[in-house]
């Protein structure tokens, strides 16, 4: 056999595999597809809520009105005083859906004075140094934000005074009780600290005061008190889901 037929056999041999490689290939089944993998869902937030006990602190500012009865012509005679306040409260939440009923106690540092002068030239004074509530709350969660009313008994610690025409000075000191009602906002900035602001009207009915000098006998008038307060402040809460 010559090199030429060789080398054509093995060319014959070669394609003739090829071909019959190709047509074999072509009868396999296809390669089955792969399977996706489902993404990863990640977990929800959880709903914030407010159930438990927190204490925290506040400042602001209040407005207090004072009202006096001039004992020789009965006018009314009125004063204000804007003054700064601090203080704490502390109180307990508890959150059923989107109800959230509590309790809170409060009190505030304050420096309301007022002066007032008579129709004979007698001069009048009031200085409230605290003021204290004890309220029930009620409000709606909406998450991180609650939105609550409030209302209950206020105290204040009045200092009264009266001086008359002729500079002779007469003084008392007694506790006020009346009533409160107030709204606000708080806002979660976590599991545990939160941040509110509130206002809050106090109501004192008119009290009777009696003041003796060396030239006044007997001075009696009845003085009324009401106080409104902004307060800002932040709350730590303790436990709760």
């Amino acid at each position: 056999m010559t090199s030429r037929a060789f080398v054509g056999g093995l060319a014959f041999a070669a394609g003739t595999a090829i071909s019959v490689f190709s047509a074999a290939a072509a009868d396999l089944p296809p390669a089955p597809a792969a399977t996706p993998v489902a993404p990863v869902a990640s977990a929800p937030e959880a709903i914030y809520n407010w159930t438990g006990f927190y204490l925290g602190g506040h400042l602001g500012g209040g407005l207090a009105d004072s009202s006096w009865s001039d004992p020789f012509t009965g006018a009314n005679n009125t004063f204000s005083n804007l003054n700064f306040l601090g203080g704490g409260q502390v109180g307990a939440n508890l959150q059923l859906n989107m109800l959230v009923l509590g309790v809170e106690g409060d009190f505030s540092w304050a420096d309301f004075k007022g002066t007032g002068t008579d129709s004979i030239g007698d001069t009048i004074n009031t200085n409230v140094n605290w003021t204290s509530t004890v309220t029930g709350r009620i409000g709606a969660a909406f998450d991180r934000l609650l939105v609550y009313g409030k209302g209950g008994v206020a105290f204040a610690q009045d200092q009264s005074g009266f001086t008359d025409t002729f500079a002779n000075s007469a003084s008392t000191t007694f506790l006020r009780t009346g009533w409160t009602a107030g709204v606000g906002l708080e806002y979660a900035l976590n599991k545990n600290w939160s941040a509110m602001i509130e206002y809050d009207y106090l109501g004192f009915g008119p009290q009777a005061l009696s003041f003796t000098t060396p030239t006044t006998p007997s001075y009696t008038s009845n003085a009324s008190l009401n106080v409104q307060e902004i307060k800002a402040g932040v709350n730590f809460r303790f436990g709760g889901p």
